[in-house]
């Protein structure tokens, strides 16, 4: 892969790709092929793939709060590992952002476990490069998982109030 990566919203059939991608990261809470099919469908407008020659070699699922449509939750972001130490995640998230401004979204939510240090690391370049504030709370104790799950802390950064620099992906 040596194209130029291209960044936009998902279609139904990235869901696959983006299927295989969070099963590969070793990382993220694998959801069924079905849930990332009906996420590239029904929330396609809160959600960005990146692509190299054509294959989907990164990706953001999110959606906007129903009671709070400032706010988009940041479900998962994975970026394959050709594609790793490149910043793409990074670009990923600029571009939701950018995509949602026009919707009135000026807040970002989303949940990391407090072991995920690039997570932490990749939401506090977030809020820098934006000028926002980045707020941690506890939000699921691991009690409260009915398997062996690490606790979840929420994340929430806002308001944007400077876009950085448009940067080429």
């Amino acid at each position: 892969m040596t194209g130029e990566t291209l960044i936009e919203q998902p279609s139904k059939m990235d869901g696959a790709a983006i299927w295989r991608i969070a099963r590969d990261s070793g990382k993220l809470d694998l959801n069924s092929s079905y849930a990332y099919l009906l996420w590239c469908h029904d929330f396609a407008d809160s959600s960005v793939v990146a692509r190299v020659d054509g294959d989907v070699v990164g990706f953001i699922i999110g959606y906007v709060k129903p009671r709070s449509p400032d706010t988009v939750v940041v479900w998962q972001v994975a970026v394959d590992a050709s594609q790793r130490g490149k910043g793409l995640a990074g670009k990923l998230l600029d571009q939701l952002l950018r995509q949602l401004a026009d919707q009135g979204v000026r807040h970002m939510e989303t949940t990391i476990t407090p072991d995920n240090t690039a997570s932490q690391r990749l939401f506090g370049s977030l809020a820098e490069r934006w000028g926002a504030t980045l707020e941690r709370t506890e939000l699921f104790d691991s009690a409260q998982f009915p398997d062996e799950h690490e606790s979840e802390d929420l994340y929430r950064i806002g308001p944007f109030v400077r876009a950085p620099e448009q940067v080429s992906a």
